[in-house]
This record gives structure tokens, sequence and C-alpha cells, in this order.
């Protein structure tokens, strides 16, 4: 009996050690359900007053619309996972005779790499769509085709 509580109770604490621990390794609230992300999806190019750059956004829940994009417009939105971690945004982007449909949010690759500040930039440039979580560190994620 004295072997089973003590046994028990070390496996208590490694149980409680091991939640403080993976605690720390992640955002506050990941996927939760109720975390709040921004969204924001830029134009980059650098010569296409003549022709916009045209987006398109939905979910499976809602359709956020679309419009054109001239040099450095933007189109945002703020949005809310939901508990089972499956919110997904995606985009359409037309330029010219280029298209491309892209995930913009996805709450299983985007909850840790938007940052604390769950953030979740792009910035569309002629040779691709370029990542950031603070809008200063672009990482290109690919390309048009």
């Amino acid at each position: 009996m004295k072997i089973s509580i003590s046994l028990l109770l070390t496996l208590s604490v490694a149980i409680v050690l091991f939640f403080i621990f993976i605690s720390m390794l992640r955002p506050a609230e990941p996927l939760n359900g109720g975390s709040v992300y921004e969204v924001r999806v830029v134009n980059g190019f650098t010569n296409n007053s003549s022709l916009p750059l045209v987006i398109w956004c939905a979910s499976k829940d809602s359709e956020l619309g679309g419009r054109a994009l001239q040099e450095h417009d933007d189109f945002s939105w703020r949005l809310k996972t939901n508990i089972w971690g499956t919110t997904h945004f995606w985009c359409t982007m037309k330029w010219d005779q280029m298209r491309k449909r892209f995930d913009a949010f996805k709450a299983s690759r985007d909850a840790y790499r938007c940052g604390t500040a769950r953030k979740c930039f792009w910035l569309v440039k002629e040779d691709g769509f370029y990542f950031s979580n603070d809008e200063v560190n672009w990482q290109k994620d690919f390309p048009w085709y």
C-alpha cells in the first residue's frame, strides 16, 4: 500500500510538471476556440498601376468577398479560431494571366507561426508569396507557379 501511494504521488507530480513544461513551449491559447487572429494580405507589386491584383477570400463558413488591390493596398480581416483547431481561410489571387489559390490562414499551421501577437501577414509580389508575423522579416513561402 505504501508503494502504491508513493507511486501515485510521483506520477501526479510528473504529469503536472509535464503540462507546465508543454504550456511554456507554445503561445497562449493556440487552438482553443476563442483565439483572435489578424490576417492581412498586401499587394507588394512594384509596378501594377494599370492592372490591379485581384483578391477573393473565404472559409467554409463565410465569404469575405474580394477587391482589386493597387500597389501597397491591402485586404485584411480578423478571425476567431474554432475549438477543434480546424479554422481555415483561403484566398484566390489573380494578376494578368497568373492565378493562385493559397491558404491565408490554417490553424494547424498558423497558430504558432503567427506568433504571440497572432498576426499573419502576406506580401504578394511578382515572384511569389511572402509570410511574416511582424511585417519586418519576410520569408518567401511559395511562387506563383
